[in-house]
C-alpha cells in the first residue's frame, strides 16, 4: 500500500506540482491550502508524512506543527517544513516546533522526493 502524504500549501500550483511529483514517484497525496484544513486532514485520514509550508492561513505551518507534535496520537508523524523563509531563526524556530526536517523554496523536485525517501524509506 502507497504511503500517504498530506501536502499543506496556500499556493495550489506549487500544491499541485508537489502532488504530481510525489505521485509519480508512487505516493498517495492529499492536499490541503490552509492551515485549520491540515489538522483537519491529518486527524481524519492520519497521513505518514506531512509536508507543509509555513505561511499559512487561519494557522500557520508553526502552529500545525506544534497542534501535532503535542498530541499524542499524532506527534510520531514526520513533519517537513518548506518555506521561503531561509535565516537561521527560522529553522531553528521550526526545529524547535518539532519539524523533521527543513526545505526552502524554491526547491527542485528531487530535493522534495529525496527528503521525503529519507524520511518515509
Amino acid at each position: 500500500m502507497a504511503k500517504k502524504i498530506l501536502l499543506v500549501d496556500d499556493e495550489k500550483d506549487l500544491a499541485e506540482t508537489g502532488r504530481i511529483v510525489l505521485q509519480e514517484e508512487g505516493y498517495s497525496v492529499e492536499l490541503a491550502y490552509d492551515g485549520l484544513s491540515a489538522v483537519e486532514k491529518v486527524y481524519e485520514e492520519r497521513p505518514d508524512l506531512v509536508v507543509l509550508d509555513i505561511s499559512l492561513p487561519e494557522m500557520d505551518g508553526y502552529q500545525v506543527c506544534r497542534v501535532l507534535k503535542n498530541d499524542p496520537q499524532y506527534s510520531d508523524i514526520p513533519i517537513i517544513m518548506l518555506t521561503a523563509r531561509a535565516q537561521r531563526s527560522d529553522e531553528f524556530r521550526g526545529k524547535e516546533t518539532g519539524a523533521n526536517e527543513y526545505m526552502t523554496k524554491p526547491y527542485s523536485p528531487e530535493m522534495l522526493i529525496e527528503s521525503v525517501k529519507k524520511i518515509l524509506g
